[in-house]
């Protein structure tokens, strides 16, 4: 798919214009007309199904048996599933009828979905900017950079912090964080050649999050070799050294030691 500016801009419109704004990644917030929603959800299992359904936000919808067995296990029954329901629903919408269609949750028989196109969610909206920048990378560099930047100025940490420990939750903050590496190596390097101080702050971010993460490395001495500071970026491999050597047993790749053989040969 070829992506413009009208893509970037839709998506923007979307955050504006949403009445429901769901923050997922480094914390967890709703906002709800304007107004950030407090502690009105009664039990945590409102919560965790909201939660949950999240995580299914581009899926089919889930029948409540796989929701149970997914989210509590054998500690979740029926009743849970619909008291569950029903503090989301009071906590969304406390002016709908009892048996009014919720305008935020789908339902289909007793399956359930998030009705996404009247919510924006932070970690969606994350995934739809790599997506553009990922596609324009070298067609558009230019709205590649736009579209990263968008996407990084969402993540501010990992998904669903609160859940840290729940294991329902593990693959997607795995993925998120991923794709926010690979986000900052990739623009990073859009701003290699004509702002290397942006391109240090982006790779230091990446090993901030992940410090074994060998092309940050590579990155940030191209970075500094671009500034003129090659001590920093010989010193920048010996700790990239260090990191691998303690945490795998491993030398730096071929790629990065040719940087270094570029940065010795100046």
């Amino acid at each position: 798919m070829t992506y413009n500016e009208s893509h970037i801009a839709a998506l923007l419109e979307k955050q504006q214009g949403a009445k429901l704004k769901v923050y997922t990644l480094g914390k967890f917030n709703l906002e709800l007309e304007g107004q950030m929603i407090q502690d009105n959800w009664g039990r945590d299992k409102a919560i965790q199904l909201f939660q949950f359904l999240l995580l299914s936000r581009n899926r089919a919808a889930l029948h409540k048996e796989q929701i149970i067995d997914r989210l509590w296990e054998d500690a979740g029954t029926d009743q849970d599933f619909k008291v569950a329901l029903h503090g989301i629903n009071k906590t969304l919408e406390p002016n709908k009828k009892s048996r009014g269609n919720s305008q935020y949750l789908i339902r289909q028989g007793s399956s359930y979905k998030l009705n996404t196109d009247l919510i924006w969610i932070d970690s969606m909206a994350f995934e739809e900017f790599i997506q553009i920048g990922n596609s324009m990378t070298l067609e558009n560099p230019s709205l590649a950079i736009v579209a990263f930047q968008f996407a990084l100025g969402l993540y501010e940490g990992s998904f669903l912090p609160n859940r840290i420990y729940n294991d329902w939750t593990s693959m997607e903050r795995e993925k998120l964080q991923l794709m926010a590496v690979n986000a900052m190596m990739s623009l990073g390097t859009l701003f290699l050649d004509t702002q290397p101080s942006e391109t240090l702050r982006l790779a230091q971010d990446a090993l901030a999050i992940d410090p074994t993460w060998e092309q940050a490395y590579r990155l940030q001495m191209q970075a500094y070799l671009n500034l003129g500071n090659r001590p920093q970026a010989i010193k920048t491999f010996k700790q990239c050294c260090k990191v691998l050597e303690i945490e795998y047993g491993i030398d730096p790749l071929p790629e990065t030691k040719k940087v270094l053989e570029t940065i010795k040969s100046l």
